[in-house]
């Protein structure tokens, strides 16, 4: 039976996409307008990282901007496998990602814990020197700002290792408003990422026997060719992984880099863009796709982050009130047929239940999964809707199906990360 799609144009209001099991004051990319083959300019408002140029010779072809900045996306030609093959590298042997637009904003003083602790969701007393924690942010309406790696390198000192928001501005005003005795700044500290099942030899020929003993979201302080870092156990893969954030980054990029080149000669290195097909499968979200700030904790599976018996942060009232009232839509993973998705989709593809013509509810990410040897994403959807094993239909444009596709509500992860991660372990299922 032929169903009509009802498309987003088609809607008197903005009221009207409620329907989609959500209420929004600024919509998402709903209307399905694709991508009609434009291209970026280069110009001084935004700014380049410092491995801007070493990613260009890495052979980096595309970009988006992420906190300001040019974010290398796609390395591999499409004649030779474009992100497809990135992913063989990253899930085979090790990669190097330029990821400087993970900007570091450092709170330093002797009031930092105390602006830290107001900032975030969790207790700061929990994060000792040395060590790195994922947090999040929230708003006074529970909406999610951030979701940062925060590192206490000193007692009196934090980075936050920021996703795609400007949160040194929010942390600013908090810091003015409570009258706390310390700064906050953005500093010049750049970080790569060093992800693939390889990535612990590769680290210690640069580190030595000691990188055994940095502990999952531990911090290590050393040298790279003369080079002063911070190394983080951590990642945006799924994968065994390391961050190294280079400090004087502006002068010192080209020794680090090249000298990553060297070492990962014989681990098969190679330059790509970060793994989105397999943070997808592992269950990692990215901020700006799978959550922001019109979506809160309980709907996104970090319930978790949100320490209610803190004395007090941003947002917990709001909070609070949203853990007993309940939520009427979430963040469920989704298995779905169609073509291999191998781009990042334009437009968030609308979702439908079976045989209805009105979309119920919208992918937030999605690509091909080599594991799952099928399409696989994040779908926000109305709660009645997100049980695991539900069906429902994914609208997918050219060059993937241009129509209705079946789906299926599926548990996430799709496939296990290297470290399960504390929301994974208390709660059995990323979302």
């Amino acid at each position: 039976m032929s169903v009509e799609v009802k498309p987003i144009s088609e809607f008197k209001t903005s009221n009207d996409l409620e329907v989609l099991g959500v209420n929004r004051n600024v919509p998402v990319n709903l209307r399905q307008s694709g991508d009609k083959g434009s291209r970026m300019l280069i110009s001084q408002r935004l700014r380049k990282s410092p491995f801007w140029h070493l990613s260009q010779e890495a052979g980096c072809w595309c970009y988006e901007v992420y906190n300001h900045m040019y974010h290398p996306r796609a390395y591999v030609p499409w004649e030779e496998g474009g992100l497809l093959k990135e992913y063989e590298y990253l899930t085979e042997h090790v990669t190097l990602w330029n990821v400087a637009v993970e900007r570091q904003i450092q709170v330093k003083g002797p009031d930092a814990a105390k602006l830290v602790d107001l900032a975030i969701t969790r207790p700061v007393e929990k994060l000792k020197v040395g060590k790195a924690r994922y947090v999040i942010l929230c708003n006074e309406d529970g909406g999610i700002i951030n979701d940062p790696v925060l590192l206490r390198p000193a007692e009196d000192e934090f980075w936050f290792s920021l996703s795609d928001t400007d949160v040194s501005l929010w942390l600013q005003a908090l810091n003015v408003t409570n009258k706390f005795d310390c700064t906050v700044h953005e500093i010049d500290v750049a970080p790569v990422q060093i992800q693939g099942p390889k990535s612990t030899a590769l680290m210690m020929d640069l580190f030595g026997e000691g990188i055994h003993d940095v502990p999952y979201y531990g911090l290590l302080e050393g040298e790279v060719n003369g080079c002063p870092v911070i190394v983080s156990r951590t990642g945006f893969s799924g994968e065994a992984g390391y961050e190294i954030y280079l400090y004087d980054a502006s002068v010192n990029a080209e020794r680090l880099w090249y000298h990553l080149l060297e070492v990962g000669k014989g681990h098969n290195l190679k330059v790509i863009a970060p793994g989105h097909i397999r943070r997808i499968e592992a269950g990692i979200l990215s901020h700006g796709q799978d959550m922001d700030l019109e979506t809160n904790p309980y709907q996104v599976g970090l319930e978790w982050q949100v320490d209610l018996n803190k004395s007090r942060f941003v947002g917990k009232e709001a909070l609070a009130r949203i853990k007993d009232e309940g939520v009427t839509s979430k963040l469920a993973g989704l298995k779905f047929g169609g073509n291999q998705i191998d781009w990042y989709p334009a437009d968030y593809y609308l979702v439908y239940a079976e045989n209805e013509t009105k979309p119920v509810g919208y992918i937030t990410s999605a690509f091909y999964s080599p594991t799952q040897g099928c399409n696989i994403g994040y779908a926000m959807l109305p709660n009645a809707l997100s049980t695991i094993g539900t069906k429902l239909e994914v609208h997918l444009p050219e060059p993937y199906g241009n129509g209705r596709i079946a789906a299926e509500v599926a548990e996430t992860p799709f496939k296990a990360p290297e470290f399960p991660g504390t929301g994974l372990a208390q709660t059995g299922r990323k979302l």
